[in-house]
């Protein structure tokens, strides 16, 4: 297997691929996971260079150097005192750079480690600067990174008019693309005119074992967000993200945050036997198990709750195989079934969305929740309203693959 390299490896070892950036003013945006191969954050790695100027950075949701568990919990700006240089939240005051940020920099290097799934928010931040860029004639540099779920394709493409911090366009639940594949998408989806550069990986293999996505044994994991505390959470997550729009524990506070669920008033067991017996084929490519846990802050805190673990990091993992969106959708679906008046849709406030539920923010538009309610629906019913989407967007995506 070649040796793997990120685009910020390649900017970092390659003074030619800097040559161009010499003599403008460089802004970073980046979170706790942009690191080199041997470990140092992009922005001290880059400030070390000598050949570079940086004048800003920028963090997105959780912060620049990670600094926040939850969502809709705010990062200050600061300044950092070592490198001189402000640092500009856009998960704050603003979700947009301001045209005061703006003027702080010539070239913006975003190097954001993502989860391959629509509802990420670095991925929307990162439209948020394709398109401020094209208005205040700023050039933008990818450095990319894996997609560490790999290629394959899930789940509904966001509707018209459904367009949120959780859903930057029509996009299906699992993309399957990289941030550098996803600008690239963007810039022709918005038609924005900008001076972008991709900075491509060395050695990514998405279609490789083990990793599928991830390059095992190349490089540590390490949290892009708080509660990404592993591959096997990136791999679950397309699905288990739909749980932050339910009632349900999606497993914050405990060490395995979104890839178990459950709640105290849950039967977990006939839950698994439910789903095992309604869509058996949808649940390939996993384990599924009982367990019991109590989280220490968020839903159930303090509540013992029962629940399932949805396991991703044995010999029963089939990369292809797994399906997370359909997973969840049963896991709600056979919910309804057994307890027709369970009350399962989160009804507080979801990323600072006060009007529509958050299961329909998270899905797109509202009809997974109708599915599930709806207690003649099938999961051939679902099938038939997201195979054409998933098949629309493998068609789609194809002119955008740089690998």
């Amino acid at each position: 297997m070649p040796a793997f390299l990120s685009g910020l490896d390649r900017l970092l070892g390659d003074s030619d691929l800097r040559l161009p950036l010499r003599g403008r003013r460089l802004a970073l945006l980046a979170h706790p996971a942009s690191v080199s191969a041997d470990m140092t954050h992009a922005l001290d790695a880059l400030a070390a260079l000598g050949d570079v100027q940086l004048t800003a950075a920028f963090g997105p949701q959780h912060g620049l150097r990670g600094d926040k568990q939850d969502n809709m919990v705010e990062s200050a700006e600061f300044f950092d005192p070592q490198h001189g240089i402000p640092v500009f939240s856009l998960y704050g005051t603003v979700r947009r750079p301001t045209s005061q940020m703006m003027s702080t920099f010539d070239t913006l290097l975003v190097d954001l480690q993502d989860l391959g799934c629509r509802i990420y928010t670095f991925i929307t931040t990162l439209l948020y600067v394709l398109e401020a860029a094209a208005t205040h004639g700023k050039e933008v540099w990818i450095l990319d990174r894996p997609n560490p779920v790999g290629r394959p394709v899930e789940g509904l493409l966001l509707r018209p008019g459904w367009e949120s911090f959780v859903g930057a366009g029509p996009l299906p639940m699992r993309h399957g693309l990289t941030m550098g594949e996803l600008a690239c998408w963007f810039i022709s989806q918005f038609e924005l005119e900008l001076d972008c550069t991709v900075i491509r990986m060395q050695g990514w293999s998405p279609d490789a074992a083990p990793g599928y996505g991830w390059p095992t044994g190349q490089r540590s994991w390490i949290n892009p967000s708080p509660n990404a505390a592993s591959l096997a959470m990136a791999r679950c997550y397309a699905g288990t993200v739909m749980l932050e729009g339910s009632s349900l524990s999606e497993g914050r506070g405990t060490t395995r945050p979104l890839e178990l669920f459950g709640a105290p008033d849950l039967d977990a067991r006939r839950l698994i036997a439910g789903m095992h017996s309604l869509a058996p084929a949808w649940l390939q490519g996993c384990r599924l198990r009982e367990c019991w846990f109590e989280p220490t802050f968020h839903k159930h805190a303090g509540q013992l709750c029962h629940g399932v673990q949805i396991h991703v990091d044995d010999s029963a993992y089939l990369h292809q195989g797994f399906r997370p969106w359909r997973l969840q959708s049963l896991a709600f679906k056979v919910l309804r079934r057994l307890q027709p008046d369970y009350p399962l849709w989160r009804d507080f406030p979801y990323e600072y969305e006060m009007e529509r539920l958050a299961i329909d923010l998270i899905n797109g538009s509202p009809a997974l929740r109708q599915w599930v309610d709806d207690p003649t629906a099938t999961p051939g019913d679902l099938d038939a309203l997201s195979r054409p989407d998933e098949e629309a967007w493998l068609q789609l995506r194809q002119d955008f693959l740089l690998y």
